[in-house]
């Protein structure tokens, strides 16, 4: 009689798991449908741009050109920059499908001698819901003479 139970309780089990191993193959499945439907921000150059060195006050600007991937319209939300001496522009109107478009920053090198990284961040109707966007090189400062200059000439 015990063993009868037994084999019961491993038959039910047994059971439970392979229902409930189906469930999770069809959530996944509607989970990578539903994704699928979701526009697509796709870079068709590089994610970031290495601006190489330059004089500090140079002004660099640059455009990131992308494409949407998806099979419904891709709506850039909002853009934010780490730095406020950089700024970016961005259509305001959603962009179809396989059509292409771009993000444009400007990083002012005005006060910003040395390495310079600087992150944008692009938040749209994707998912995931932001891509980053990196401009990044060497900014020279003044020579010395032109910074003496500048100051005695106050």
């Amino acid at each position: 009689m015990i063993c009868m139970k037994r084999i019961a309780l491993f038959v039910f089990l047994g059971l439970a798991a392979a229902i409930s191993g189906c469930s999770k193959n069809e959530k996944k499945g509607e989970e990578k449908q539903a994704s699928s439907k979701l526009p697509v921000f796709a870079l068709i150059d590089s994610s970031a741009y290495d601006f190489g060195t330059i004089q500090e006050g140079a002004i660099v600007e640059h455009e990131f050109k992308f494409r949407n991937g998806g099979e419904y319209p891709l709506i850039l939300n909002n853009i934010s920059s780490s730095c406020g001496c950089t700024t970016p522009e961005w259509p305001k109107d959603p962009i179809g499908p396989n059509q292409t478009s771009s993000v444009k920053v400007r990083f002012d090198s005005k006060h910003k001698a040395g390495p310079q990284v600087k992150t944008i961040t692009v938040y749209a109707n994707t998912e995931p819901a932001y891509i980053e966007l990196r401009l990044k090189g060497i900014v020279n400062a003044p020579p010395q003479e032109a910074v003496a200059d500048s100051t005695t000439a106050k």
